[in-house]
């Protein structure tokens, strides 16, 4: 039976908080009924499933790919006071190639040390 062509690249599962539903077995279950041979991850500032999407997916005979959508700041991290649409930060989709990329993405995860503002 033939394969899908269609991998989808940029999917939220239920560890995007109050925007995604998706569950990883569920989810895992409805890519094998279409098919599909590849599935990416990319959760919202997090990779708090990416584990068990990935030795999920592996037992589902469906390639894990694994990713998150960041966040990039027009100026300083630091600096909170944007208003309106162009001061707002951008989102940005970082997916890993192999072992080194997720070793990147777990890198620029981590949670950062605030300096005292002066």
């Amino acid at each position: 039976m033939p394969r899908s062509e269609f991998v989808h690249l940029h999917l939220h599962t239920q560890f995007s908080l109050l925007d995604g539903a998706c569950r990883i077995p569920e989810l895992l279950a409805l890519a094998q009924t279409y098919k599909m041979d590849s599935l990416a991850i990319t959760d919202h500032g997090n990779m708090f499933g990416a584990i068990d999407f990935y030795t999920e997916a592996q037992k589902a005979g469906i390639k894990p790919i694994i990713g998150c959508e960041a966040y990039i700041a027009p100026g300083s991290r630091l600096v909170k006071t944007g208003v309106g649409i162009d001061e707002a930060s951008y989102h940005l989709i970082l997916l890993a190639k192999d072992e080194s990329g997720y070793q990147n993405l777990q890198t620029l995860q981590r949670p950062y040390r605030l300096e005292r503002l002066p």
